[in-house]
């Protein structure tokens, strides 16, 4: 009787293991930003956080630098498809598959990050659908710090711009970057450092971050602040996984996030001041646009805004409610 005894003791204890072990939701995150960016280093936090939040419960590994194998553009269908478990995705960059996705990066709508977040009030609930419809949940959202455009040349003038080629992260930011006369080229971050360093391009337009991230002063020597657009990532889980994950945990889960994204925005703030700071310590010079010349870029873009609603009317409506509630 003893050894039976022992025999089922055994057999209960391993049960119990089994059902604990099995009860931990180890999740993958892909990120393609390098290691070091604000983005990567919010969502180790933010992994951390949810670690605590659930006794351990729930485990998230962020993977940066696109180890993972995944392009920005990759990211929303590689979550929707099960790839993997969650991405750090940047929102303009999944037009290909929506184009309502660009509805963020309307040029010169608006103007600061506190502005940025009256119009996400209206946007948000959209991208929150077609996430939905993507087969995933946005956790939070947290956006890039302002927009400028990097090059090798000093620029006095409009005609300044013309024929240099430039890449942007994503088509909005290229049509804006055409419009003004340059030569935009819709490139993934991965590839960019090659092209800066071949000649492909010969600037860039994007957040003071990114410029530290590809220790832009190493190619380009001119910061120019034209603030043209605006864009955010999302950091989302897939359905399917998320509803694995218990009632309690997923609640806890939403807690953190709600919790730690007006922290985050705080840190995009920060990290731009911090960014231009270490690019000039390094030998760029930022070169404030005249009133005259920022006022001709703003007019030259007012086609793309017109096109993009043109293309895209589903974002008129919101871009209208958020004008009409300031």
């Amino acid at each position: 009787m003893t050894i039976f005894k022992s025999i089922a003791l055994s057999a209960a204890a391993a049960i119990s293991f089994a059902s604990i072990a099995s009860a931990e939701t180890k999740l993958s995150l892909s990120d393609v930003l390098p290691e070091g960016n604000f983005q990567v280093e919010n969502a180790k936090v933010f992994a951390d956080a949810v670690a605590k939040a659930t006794d351990g419960e729930v485990t998230i590994t962020v993977n940066a630098a696109g180890s993972l194998g995944f392009k920005g553009p990759d990211q929303l269908g590689a979550v929707r498809d099960g790839l993997v478990d969650m991405a750090d995705i940047n929102i303009s960059q999944q037009v290909g598959l929506n184009p309502l996705f660009g509805a963020e990066g309307v040029p010169f709508l608006v103007s600061s990050m506190d502005e940025l977040k009256e119009y996400h009030s209206f946007l948000r609930p959209e991208f929150e659908k077609l996430a939905e419809q993507y087969n995933q949940k946005i956790l939070y959202m947290v956006p890039s710090p302002a927009q400028y455009v990097y090059l090798k040349v000093e620029v006095d003038d409009i005609d300044g711009f013309k024929g240099i080629p430039v890449r942007g992260a994503d088509k909005n930011t290229v049509e804006i970057v055409t419009a003004v006369g340059m030569a935009g080229v819709v490139m993934p971050w991965g590839e960019l450092i090659p092209a800066l360093a071949s000649g492909r391009v010969d600037g860039v337009a994007t957040s003071a971050t990114s410029g530290v991230d590809g220790k832009f002063w190493e190619f380009l020597d001119y910061i120019y602040p034209t603030n043209h657009t605006w864009g955010s990532n999302a950091v989302t889980i897939n359905l399917d996984t998320w509803n694995e994950i218990s009632e309690e945990d997923r609640a806890a889960i939403e807690a953190v996030a709600a919790e730690l994204e007006p922290t985050f925005w705080d840190v995009s703030r920060q990290g731009d001041l911090d960014s231009i700071a270490t690019m000039t310590e390094n030998g760029m010079t930022l070169v404030p646009l005249s009133d005259d010349l920022l006022a001709e870029i703003t007019e030259k873009a007012t086609t793309v805004q017109e096109e993009f609603f043109e293309r895209v009317p589903a974002a008129k409506p919101i871009v209208d409610a958020y004008l009409a509630s300031k």
